[in-house]
C-alpha cells in the first residue's frame, strides 16, 4: 500500500483489567510479543518491586510522597489505590505514543479503566476472568511472591473487581491460556478493522476507488 493511499491516524487505546491471579500480566506480555505494533504504557506504583521486576520496564517504582506530588501536578491520565498501593498512568506517555500512530495498552484496574472511559470514550476495554474461584486462589497462592495476608486481601478484593466486569467492552475467561490469548488477539485485530477507523485511514484510497 503506497503512502499516498493511507493517511496517518492516532493509535487505539486498549485497556486490560482483571482481578489478581486471573493471568492478566501473562496474557498481556504474550500479546505484546505477538503484536509489535502495540506499546505497553508502563505505570507508576508505590508497590515494592517483586523478584525480577525492573524499574522502567515493569513499573516506575516510586515512594508514596512522590506519587502524591505527581497526582497534585496532574501528570496522571488515571490513578487509583489498589490493594493498599497507588498506581497511575502518565498522560504524556500515552498521548505521545498515540500521536505516533501506535496502539497503546494499559494494564490497569477497574477504577482506572472507569476514569479513562470518561476522558477517552473511544478506548477499547477488556476484562479477564479466571475460570473459577478455586482456580483463582490456586494461582494466587502458587505465585509464591505474596504473604498470606496479601493473598487473602487480594481474594477478598477480587469480588469487588469482578462485579465491574460488565462495564467493559469485552470479557475473556482465561481457562486455557492459548484460547484466551487467541481471543485477545482477535479483539485487537477486529478493532483495527472498524469502519470508522479504516475510512479515516484509507480516505485517499476510497476517494480514488470512487473516482
Amino acid at each position: 500500500m503506497s503512502a499516498s493511499r493511507m493517511l496517518t491516524d492516532d493509535g487505539t487505546l486498549f485497556i486490560v483489567a482483571a482481578p489478581s491471579g486471573a493471568g492478566k500480566s501473562t496474557l498481556v506480555n504474550a500479546l505484546l510479543g505477538c503484536e509489535p505494533a502495540i506499546s505497553l504504557s508502563v505505570s507508576h506504583t508505590t508497590r515494592p518491586p517483586r523478584s525480577g521486576e525492573e524499574y522502567g520496564r515493569h513499573y516506575y517504582f516510586v515512594e508514596r510522597a512522590e506519587f502524591e506530588r505527581e497526582i497534585a501536578e496532574g501528570i496522571f491520565l488515571e490513578h487509583a489505590e489498589v490493594h493498599g498501593n497507588l498506581y497511575g498512568t502518565s498522560h504524556t506517555t500515552v498521548a505521545g505514543l498515540l500521536a505516533q500512530g501506535r496502539d497503546v495498552l494499559l494494564e490497569i484496574d477497574w477504577q482506572g479503566a472507569r476514569q479513562i472511559r470518561q476522558s477517552k470514550p473511544d478506548c477499547v476495554s477488556v476484562f479477564i476472568l479466571p475460570p473459577s474461584r478455586p482456580e483463582l486462589e490456586r494461582r494466587l497462592r502458587g505465585r509464591g511472591s505474596d504473604s498470606a495476608e496479601v493473598i487473602e486481601r487480594r481474594l477478598h478484593n477480587s469480588r469487588e473487581e469482578i462485579s465491574h466486569a460488565h462495564e467493559f467492552d469485552y470479557i475473556i475467561v482465561n481457562d486455557r491460556f492459548e484460547d484466551a490469548l487467541g481471543d485477545l488477539q482477535a479483539i485487537v485485530h477486529a478493532v483495527r478493522q472498524r469502519a470508522a477507523l479504516q475510512c479515516r485511514r484509507y480516505e485517499n484510497l476510497i476517494a480514488e476507488l470512487l473516482g
